[in-house]
């Protein structure tokens, strides 16, 4: 496969044309992430082969690629930043898994959410990049690979999915991947018309636990096609419907006693990123109810 301005992909790198493929349709819609899903492209092709003609030719024009990126997105911390930009491809992969879980759990098998399935996978590779992944990524990664694989093998055969969560017979094994997926449409991606996870349920299956509160922003903003005569100044804000905040809170006071385990600090760690990622995607709900969260786990060492 060939992107713009990129030679074709050498044999060698094969292994990640699916990363490279979610770069170029992320290109418009989360330009961050497709930065890094390229910069992991070309880390994880330097360590395969850095040194045959074909390979050095199209990592030095990766390269090239993301140099121009990177001086288009200097003024996003999530570039400048290693955290915040880990912080927010994470939470892209998780809404797209979330996506993707629910319309499994609600019985609405189609190709939108294999490939979100299947792009929440990749996306969590690209996290590696960043250090060692959690548990819990780790998890979402071999699920959501086999789902993809499982859901997109029943479509293909005739046979009616099992949704939610079942055995996992017949694990995908990303090493044998024979480009099975690859059939799917590259504009699939979910559009802010489809891609509504956030009545998506707290779940806790076997091996996977989504924690509470995680749940993605329900009003990603859509994409404003060009030459429509719309500009940012005739887009209206969306309605919010903000959460009751907690009276309790208000007034709260750290208690001396209170001793909170590193678990908890992780915890509210993690509550404070979500909502820093929902305040992205002006989604003043969620960024309320996980600052809650926060609060009253650090305060209080209860959730």
């Amino acid at each position: 496969m060939a992107a713009s301005g990129l030679p074709p992909l050498p044999p060698q790198l094969k292994s990640l044309q699916h990363h490279l493929r979610t770069a170029q349709e992320l290109d418009r819609r989360e330009p961050v992430v497709a930065y890094y899903c390229r910069l992991y492209t070309m880390q994880t092709g330097m360590k395969i082969d850095s040194k045959t003609p074909e390979c050095r030719k199209f990592l030095c024009k990766l390269m090239d690629q993301l140099e121009a990126m990177k001086k288009q997105l200097g003024d996003n911390e999530a570039v400048t930043q290693e955290i915040v930009g880990c912080a927010h491809v994470d939470n892209y992969a998780l809404k797209m898994f979330l996506y993707a879980d629910n319309e499994d759990r609600a019985g609405r098998f189609h190709k939108n959410m294999i490939k979100s399935f299947y792009t929440a996978s990749l996306l969590i590779d690209v996290l590696t990049m960043f250090g060692e992944l959690t548990d819990e990524n780790v998890q979402h990664r071999k699920y959501a690979r086999w789902k993809a694989a499982y859901i997109h093998n029943c479509l293909k055969n005739g046979e009616t999915p099992q949704s939610g969560p079942i055995g996992m017979e017949g694990e995908y094994d990303e090493n044998e991947d024979d480009g099975t997926l690859a059939v799917l449409p590259q504009d699939s991606q979910p559009s802010s018309s489809t891609f509504e996870p956030s009545n998506v349920p707290s779940s806790n299956y076997t091996g996977i636990h989504i924690p509470p509160g995680a749940h993605a922003p329900a009003n990603t903003p859509a994409e404003v096609p060009h030459n429509t005569g719309v500009t940012s100044s005739t887009i209206q804000p969306t309605p919010q419907t903000v959460p009751i905040v907690d009276p309790s809170l208000y007034n709260v006071q750290a208690g001396g006693e209170i001793r909170l385990s590193p678990e908890d600090f992780a915890k509210a760690q993690k509550y404070c990123k979500y909502a820093g990622s929902a305040l992205q995607y002006e989604d003043v709900s969620t960024a309320v109810q996980n600052l809650q969260k926060a609060l009253k786990l650090l305060t209080t060492g209860r959730e």
